[in-house]
């Protein structure tokens, strides 16, 4: 039965987030569905999940948790050997809600269930209530059999975080200083917690991510570790394009930096889109009081660098952008034994995020 580890930390255990380079058991997701986030009552949307976890499917077990009202719908439409369990929800984003896994070295598998508030609770998050987002970690922890570390009070998501597996941890300032995860903690304090909750040792910040007013800048659609050593970072040269300066920022600071092994880090660039990706079809999401607006020709963050690498693969998201064949190529450079999949997700970038955001793997103990 899991249970909760009160009065330690993982690194005192002597556990560690492994890599997402390293062997995994299999990856969850959550199934979409609310009208005021994504299109045509979440039903392409739905198509696109269905999609990714197919994909994932081909390298390894997935899991879809699906609510009680959409059960019977997503059990139709996914393949067989794709596990579909009853969890409720409050949207779909199972990185930033669900568990971060840990593992010792010597079998032991566990996690933690950072505390959720919606990347920004009262102050500037994107909808209330997220209560039972704030369950979703600990009921996988709960079906998984593994016993997990509760951050009561410390506000943390998945995708704004990235580690090596050997103690370096990659994250952005405008995110994990933002006034609306924990604004009583300075950035020494949260580096320590970083470090004691994710086995790490050392903290490598850059300033800003690409998406302020939604996750405050994740660094999941900026940078992550490919390899020891090895980081790919988004990159262009088009001034005018919007995250221009975020990309060149992030770059520059990358090339500079050192991991907590001492090695100067070889950075790979990974194009972004040629062309914005703009939301189409606004008129069809529901307009709730207490949720963002959505309109037409907004600018939804559609980045190539949000891929899930997987047992044997990388599943990458493609955008019918004229740069799509050249993130695979990209991509294929940098993990050249691993099989590059790509797959259509416009529709996960219009609800705010990607395949990254709406998955989280589980580490081989």
């Amino acid at each position: 039965m899991a249970k909760r580890i009160i009065g330690s930390t993982p690194k005192a255990d002597g556990y560690r987030m492994p890599a997402e380079f390293e062997p995994q058991d299999g990856v969850w997701m959550l199934w979409p569905e609310r009208n005021d986030n994504w299109r045509s009552g979440a039903k392409p949307a739905q198509e696109t999940f269905c999609q990714v976890a197919r994909a994932i499917a081909r390298f390894e077990k997935v899991t879809m948790c699906v609510s009680a009202g959409q059960y019977q719908n997503a059990r139709a439409r996914l393949p067989e050997e794709i596990r579909v369990v009853e969890v409720s929800s409050n949207d779909a984003w199972v990185r930033d809600c669900g568990p971060t896994f840990l593992v010792n070295g010597q079998g032991g598998l566990r996690a933690v269930d950072w505390t959720f508030n919606a990347w920004g609770g009262l102050y500037d998050g994107l909808y209330f209530p997220w209560d039972r987002d704030d369950q979703v970690a600990q009921k996988i922890c709960e079906m998984a059999d593994v016993d997990s570390y509760r951050t009561e009070g410390f506000v943390l998501e998945g995708g704004s975080i990235h580690v090596d597996g050997e103690g370096s941890v990659l994250t952005t300032e405008m995110c994990l200083l933002s006034p609306g995860r924990n604004p009583d903690l300075s950035r020494a304090e949260i580096e320590e917690k970083l470090c004691q909750y994710l086995g790490c040792e050392k903290v490598l910040w850059l300033r800003d991510g690409i998406d302020p007013d939604e996750t405050n800048g994740h660094i999941d659609d900026v940078a992550c570790f490919v390899a020891p050593g090895e980081v790919a970072c988004i990159w262009t040269e088009d001034k005018d394009n919007p995250f221009y300066q975020a990309a060149q920022d992030a770059y520059r600071t990358l090339s500079q930096a050192t991991d907590a092994k001492g090695r100067r880090l070889k950075v790979h660039k990974l194009c972004l889109t040629r062309e914005p990706c703009r939301l189409e079809g606004a008129e069809t999401i529901d307009a709730v009081e207490g949720t963002v607006p959505r309109e037409n020709g907004e600018v939804s963050i559609a980045s190539y660098m949000n891929f899930l690498i997987v047992n044997g693969g990388v599943i990458l998201p493609q955008y019918g952008d004229e740069n799509d064949a050249l993130a695979v190529r990209r991509v294929q450079e940098m993990f050249p034994d691993r099989e590059v999949v790509g797959v259509q997700t416009r529709e996960v970038a219009f609800g705010g995020g990607n395949i990254h955001c709406i998955t989280q793997q589980q580490p081989r103990p």
